[in-house]
């Protein structure tokens, strides 16, 4: 449940996308935030308010539905560097059907109907596309979420020294990390072109990024059975994050100057601010 601040800065922002929208062919709109910030729930709130308030059908597209299937990512890990097993970084997804799916969505005309591609979190798998959700057209605009969705690539100087233990122990040449970066210099950098505008939700720091990333763990094992090979123990999620250290940090570091809107959030989950670029 949002509290009214957060949904009185939420609805500036729908009201602020609203004005973007009007007499234009589908504008796309970035939302960038780290792990556990709550793009999911904010976009969803967005939406709600796009239609409920400004009569204008939105779609949420969210980038890890985008991620590869775990077979192919098993090959990445075999075939390139071990930590490509694991989703999350560029390079574990698949930036072709991102585009092709954003640009489709944007020419959907009355009545035409797409299937939306959609990733099992909990089983870590891509779903069968017999059961991807579809969205009927038009569509007036496109919310496009994900923790590093316009994050531009690092200079090559900040790649040299690692930024945890998991770069240190399993990527002590920066192979890995020069890959991922490589991947946001090119089939990224395309992907995050077709952006209209760019959202930011900026965290405190990367320990509320483990404390929210736990409880959004926990809110996905109460939806998914026990067993399902995504839900992950305290021990499992304290690695996994690791992955997305030096992004998170590089993204805090230069996205509130690239930003067209900053969402300052409070340790308590809270929107303490919002920023619009004049």
């Amino acid at each position: 449940m949002l509290d009214k601040q957060t949904q009185s800065s939420y609805r500036d922002l729908a009201a602020w996308m609203a004005r973007r929208i009007h007499g234009k062919p589908c504008p796309i709109f970035g939302i960038n935030g780290a792990q556990g910030s709550g793009k999911s729930t904010a976009a969803a709130f967005l939406k709600d308010q796009l239609l409920s308030v400004h009569g204008l059908n939105a779609v949420v597209v969210s980038l890890d539905d985008f991620y590869l299937p775990r077979a192919a990512r098993q090959d990445l890990a075999a075939n390139v560097h071990p930590l490509f097993a694991t989703r999350g970084v560029p390079g574990t997804h698949d930036p072709a059907l991102g585009i092709e799916t954003l640009n489709k969505l944007r020419v959907l005309k009355h009545g035409d109907i797409l299937a939306l591609p959609q990733f099992s979190k909990a089983d870590d798998d891509q779903r069968p596309v017999a059961d991807w959700p579809s969205i009927k057209g038009p569509v007036d605009a496109i919310l496009f979420e994900g923790w590093c969705v316009g994050t531009p690539p690092q200079m090559r100087v900040d790649l040299e020294a690692a930024v945890n233990d998991l770069e240190a122990d399993e990527d002590a040449e920066g192979c890995w990390r020069s890959i991922v970066n490589t991947h946001l210099e090119t089939s990224y950098a395309d992907w995050f072109s077709l952006l209209d505008a760019l959202v930011f939700l900026h965290v405190p720091d990367f320990a509320c990024v483990r404390r929210w990333r736990w409880q959004q763990e926990q809110d996905t094992a109460t939806m998914a059975a026990s067993t399902a090979i995504g839900v992950q123990s305290r021990n499992q999620l304290e690695r996994f994050i690791k992955h997305y250290e030096r992004l998170t940090a590089h993204a805090l570091h230069v996205m509130p100057d690239r930003a067209d809107v900053l969402l300052t959030l409070r340790e308590d989950h809270r929107v303490g601010a919002i920023r619009f670029r004049k």
